[in-house]
């Protein structure tokens, strides 16, 4: 059996490969190829966290698996990562098990790319100023993936109600980056981070909206990754209700976990008529995509396990095709 951790992984992909994978997982399960059943979450009470368990199958791959994960925001007092996980991959010709990865990483690649995935899809063309919301650890892969993306991004503005956070984040991504192509600011309220952007990254656990639908500019592209329980609303109700599309990495998914659109659809706010489908749909040639420039576009992802399917496999043929990896 292969262990394959973060830095072997780093060694053979990126996320440019990521968004691909993504790309190919949403295909996938909206063709009904990949069986991904809705996740089983643990809360944790007294820490407020959730452990996940995320089963899947890919038939055309020949693979099946498993993904925990765990969310405890309260880490990183303790100085310990606020998501970690396991990824373990079944090759399904022998039932045995061939390769464990580090799915706190193969998390964050997956979880980034469906943003750079959304972004590639529905981003207005010529798109400069990013903003994100959220400096946890879902940030970095998330800024990752609006650069790669995106070759027209010239700034991306970081917000988080901690300033310390925010500035602490800023720093390690100028220092990974550089700003000789791009400006990146940390943002001193949520106005500043909003105004004139193009494409919104949420990347928080808040229970209540971090946006302002009616600072949302015509032409919008919001990238939704981070509420994942009914409890959990950083998309606000104005938003919606002033979006053209609205795309889910699963509809199903998300209407059974995320509580920005549990909560409207409850009180009637909003309608599921206003819902545009998967983005797997749009990738199969089911759906359109952006009309114009003047749309604002919402995409919402929860996560599916045929994501972690697909991208903990492609890692794994190309550590063994480079010889990177630990046998065990």
């Amino acid at each position: 059996m292969l262990f394959l951790d973060r830095d072997d992984i780093k060694n053979v992909f990126n996320m440019k490969d990521a968004i691909e994978a993504d790309k190919i997982a949403y295909s996938i399960f909206s063709d009904g190829k990949g069986e991904s059943p809705l996740r089983t979450n643990f809360e944790s009470k007294s820490e407020k966290g959730n452990v996940l368990f995320m089963p899947g199958y890919v038939g055309d791959l020949g693979v099946a698996g498993l993904k925990v994960v765990s969310v405890f925001p309260n880490n990183d007092k303790h100085g310990l990562p606020s998501i970690s996980g396991t990824v373990m991959l079944v090759d399904d010709k022998t039932g045995l098990l061939k390769v464990i990865l580090d799915g706190t990483y193969v998390t964050e690649l997956r979880t980034g790319a469906s943003t750079g995935a959304a972004i590639s899809l529905f981003a207005r063309k010529g798109s400069r100023i990013a903003c994100l919301f959220g400096t946890g650890g879902q940030a970095e892969s998330q800024f990752d993936a609006i650069l790669a993306a995106c070759d027209t991004i010239e700034e991306i503005r970081v917000y988080s109600r901690n300033k310390n956070n925010r500035v602490k984040f800023v720093d390690k991504m100028v220092e990974k980056y550089g700003t000789d192509l791009i400006k990146i600011v940390a943002a001193n309220d949520k106005e500043s981070a909003l105004d004139n952007a193009d494409i919104i990254v949420l990347a928080t656990t808040s229970q209540v909206p971090v946006i302002n639908g009616d600072l949302i500019k015509k032409g919008s592209l919001i990238s939704g990754i981070g509420s994942y329980t009914p409890a959990m609303h950083e998309i606000d109700e104005k938003t919606l209700l002033k979006a053209d599309k609205i795309y889910f990495d699963s509809k199903d998914a998300v209407l059974s976990e995320a509580g920005c659109f549990i909560t409207p659809l409850k009180n009637g706010t909003i309608s599921e008529d206003r819902f545009t489908g998967d983005i797997g749909d749009f990738i199969n040639g089911k759906l359109i995509g952006r009309e114009n420039d003047d749309e604002i576009i919402v995409f919402k992802s929860v996560g599916i396990s045929v994501q972690d399917l697909v991208t903990g496999e492609l890692i794994y043929k190309k550590a063994v095709e480079k010889g990177v990896g630990k046998q065990v």
